[in-house]
């Protein structure tokens, strides 16, 4: 909205923008802070590349226009200047990053990123002036194409049956009112309108537990017992069949990698099973054999949830669990305990080294599991925050 505003007052004359926030004085404070809220929603990288491109083609600019008036271009005080005297800090870390702005895809981020810099850093001349959009208009260019990369088609679920896969998880399935384009991997935004909502809202987001391939048949599952029933929790339980519920985004870049031949290792902890059944699923559907060991850390052996997608897709399953299943597939493999160390994940996966490790669940659980997967290629994780 701040852009919005002071965009509009930019075009008609209305007054000049003024940003408090870029001063020297104020810069290092909104440096740190910046840093720290980047940091918290995993889009530093992303910032980073704006503030990289901004500077640096604010830099090619000035040597262009100084070429260009027969003098040398002063490249420092220009850096100084952008950096501690300009909005440039602040435009990045809190006003390019605002979530509901953002496209959905990682890549799609970093392309607008990268529009936004040179739209900022860029000001061309015009006769012997140097003109520039402003940070305002170039921030709203990069909104416009954020919108286009996310723009879909307003969808609403329709809720067709709930099931319970174990004693604590529940499986709601939807059937879509409209075409709902996502990856496997991605969630959905879904909004249950309802009185005197919590602090959180009335939106949470839910791990897609069906493939592309499945709709317009769409399921997602969530864990439902124990602490406090949230005012959301509620009213999605009072949803009845045939109820309608809006989705209001879908988002996420935990999706496999596009190389086939390399090799995969899924590490579910719980409920965060739910984007690997996706996943699996596609990959069943479109003939897509990868190598891929899926390890599934749960309580204990009731709570293996979705063992019939699993069992279907023909991966290597490496259960962790407080108990021995009494049946297990001829691909599955029982490593006993509910605790995964470094020992026993290399005894299971001892080419942990060769592949690309992707990790969800609950975040401390997560987090638990960081050290056993230093090894790994590379760690792509997605954390459950609950609902």
């Amino acid at each position: 909205m701040l852009t919005l505003i002071t965009a509009i007052t930019g075009v008609f004359a209305l007054g000049t923008s003024w940003w408090w926030v870029g001063t020297p004085i104020l810069g290092p404070v909104v440096l740190l802070l910046g840093i720290v809220v980047l940091w918290r929603i995993e889009k530093l990288r992303v910032v980073a590349l704006f503030w990289v491109v901004a500077l640096a083609v604010g830099v090619v600019n000035l040597s262009v226009q100084s070429s260009l008036n027969g003098q040398a271009p002063d490249v420092w005080s220009v850096l100084w200047t952008q950096l501690w005297s300009s909005p440039l800090l602040f435009l990045g870390a809190f006003m390019l990053s605002e979530p509901l702005t953002m496209p959905p895809r990682r890549w799609q981020q970093l392309t607008v990123a990268a529009i936004v810099g040179v739209l900022v850093g860029w000001a061309p001349a015009i006769g012997a002036f140097p003109v520039s959009l402003g940070q305002e208009r170039a921030l709203l260019i990069g909104n416009l194409i954020a919108f286009l990369f996310a723009v879909r088609t307003a969808v609403r679920l329709v809720r067709v049956s709930r099931a319970a896969p174990t004693a604590t998880v529940r499986e709601l399935t939807f059937r879509t009112t409209r075409p709902l384009a996502f990856a496997a991997g991605q969630y959905i935004e879904l909004e249950v309108p309802h009185r005197r909502p919590d602090a959180r809202g009335t939106r949470r987001e839910f791990s897609i537990v069906s493939a592309p391939e499945d709709l317009p048949t769409l399921r997602i599952a969530f864990r439902e017992g124990g602490g406090a029933v949230s005012s959301f929790k509620k009213a999605l339980a009072e949803v009845e069949p045939g109820g309608t519920l809006p989705v209001t985004g879908v988002w996420g870049d935990f999706v496999l990698p596009r190389d086939r031949s390399a090799k995969i290792l899924l590490v579910a902890a719980g409920i965060g099973v739910t984007p690997f059944v996706s996943q699996l699923r596609h990959l069943s559907a479109t003939g897509d054999v990868r190598d891929i060991v899926l390890v599934y850390v749960a309580s204990d052996a009731s709570e293996l949830a979705f063992r019939v997608d699993l069992e279907a897709s023909g991966v290597r399953v490496v259960a962790f669990t407080r108990d021995e299943p009494a049946i297990l597939p001829s691909t599955w493999t029982w490593a006993g305990g509910t605790r995964i160390d470094a020992a026993g994940l290399h005894r299971e996966v001892p080419d942990l080294d060769q592949r690309h490790a992707y990790v969800s669940g609950p975040a401390g659980l997560i987090a638990d599991l960081a050290p056993a997967l230093e090894k790994a290629r590379s760690i792509t994780t997605d954390a459950f925050s609950g609902y």
